[in-house]
């Protein structure tokens, strides 16, 4: 094994984010080996901190929670009142020694506390700054507040969710927060290696909006060309394009997912045992399989009715290599043998949680292993380690700045810095 540096090791990531897209950028930095110093705000820290599953014994009274433990480990926690006269002096003497910094405030804020990116790249030239915000730094809806589901609507991701004749609805998990954390960290590692290659740094605006339109993957140039003649519509649970992809009902709460291109047709009539579909006229080519496809609906849900169980209709379906899937609960994900094997499902020993699942990098690298030993700082842990580090601080400095407030830290941890 090679002594250099592997993957990020040797960068150091100044992170100003919370919730979950920022941080979701940050800790896949921390991951692949860059030292993130994630700074949290005064008095508690990142609000997700409260969020998630906490247990409820008394004697619980860590600044920790589940919601915390998956998006924030492998990184440092410096915590500081921002409000605090001293707090941008502070936080710009660390500007020399950073290679990124990451926020996800709204448009404005990360000026107002004095590390807008041309005062930081003044300082550090060949900095990367990301911003990662609901709608960008720029346009008519910069302005506006919003989360991740705000995002998706005005992306025209919402309108397609639902029911035919329903509303739109809901998705249950933060998909354009998770996804846009996880392009923020790639364009990072971009801007990274632009660096090596020329020198300079740059400014990255990544935002919620502009990630959920990337995630249409057909619709946008046939609206562009056809206008109102084409309108996307919500399908339920059979795909708009065809009966043979769709959520088909087995029974009671189970469902089996397929997603059968036409050029699969013929598997599908071959895994069914019923050939007589084939020359059936409703069903022929793809346009009649399409425009009858809650009749194909029916005659798939009544195929199933068959099987004892539906693991044996999966079955049946895979000796055809027809693709398809149950619609697993994440309680049955979470327990998936697949899942479990590669690691995707990630179990770790958190100090304060004890052993906790937690998603792993969606990439499987060669050259870097997976981390199955991660750490959860509690907030403002290390404070004493980063100013050391960066600064060269020495320990009575570092107990004037707690003695005036400056820095905070978790009330369960040590009541004096070490």
């Amino acid at each position: 094994m090679s002594d250099r540096p592997q993957m990020l090791q040797g960068y150091r990531v100044l992170d100003f984010t919370q919730f979950v897209a920022g941080p979701t950028c940050t800790r896949i930095l921390g991951e692949m080996g860059a030292q993130v110093i994630k700074v949290e705000l005064a008095p508690g820290g990142d609000r997700v901190r409260s969020g998630g599953y906490r247990p409820t014994s008394p004697e619980f009274k860590h600044s920790q929670s589940t919601y915390f433990v998956q998006h924030d480990h492998s990184k440092l926690s410096l915590c500081l009142d921002s409000k605090h006269p001293r707090a941008r002096e502070l936080l710009l003497a660390m500007i020399p020694k950073i290679d990124v910094l990451v926020e996800n405030f709204a448009p404005g804020v990360i000026g107002r506390l004095g590390l807008a990116y041309d005062v930081v790249k003044k300082i550090k030239p060949d900095i990367i700054m990301c911003s990662i915000s609901m709608a960008g730094q720029t346009g008519p809806l910069s302005v506006k507040a919003g989360y991740d589901f705000i995002g998706q609507a005005y992306a025209g991701i919402t309108d397609g969710i639902g029911q035919v004749d329903g509303p739109p609805a809901l998705t249950t998990m933060a998909i354009g927060d998770v996804s846009t954390g996880v392009a923020a960290a790639m364009a990072v590692g971009f801007a990274l290696l632009h660096r090596e290659r020329t020198g300079e740094g740059q400014y990255l605006d990544a935002s919620l909006l502009d990630t959920y339109f990337h995630m249409h993957e057909k619709t946008v140039p046939v609206v562009s060309l056809r206008g109102d003649k084409f309108r996307p519509t919500r399908s339920g649970s059979i795909h708009p394009d065809g009966g043979t992809t769709g959520i088909f009902h087995f029974r009671g709460d189970e469902y089996v997912l397929i997603t059968s291109t036409p050029h699969q047709w013929p598997q599908l009539v071959r895994a069914m045992g019923m050939p007589e579909l084939a020359s059936d006229p409703r069903f022929k080519n793809a346009r009649g399989r399409r425009d009858n496809k809650e009749q194909l609906r029916d005659v798939i849900e009544n195929w199933l009715t068959k099987f004892s169980s539906r693991d044996d209709a999966i079955a049946a379906l895979d000796a055809e290599r027809v693709p398809c899937a149950p619609v697993l609960t994440v309680n049955e994900a979470i327990k998936h043998p697949h899942l479990n094997e590669r690691k995707t499902v990630r179990w770790v020993d958190d100090p304060q949680l004890g052993k906790v699942a937690i998603p792993a990098v969606p990439v499987k690298f060669s050259a870097w292993p997976d981390k199955t030993e991660v750490r959860a700082a509690r907030f403002g842990e290390d404070n004493e380690r980063v100013l050391r580090d960066l600064l060269k601080m020495p320990a009575d400095k570092i107990r004037q700045l707690y003695a005036e407030g400056l820095l905070v830290r978790d009330p369960t941890l040590e009541s004096k810095p070490a």
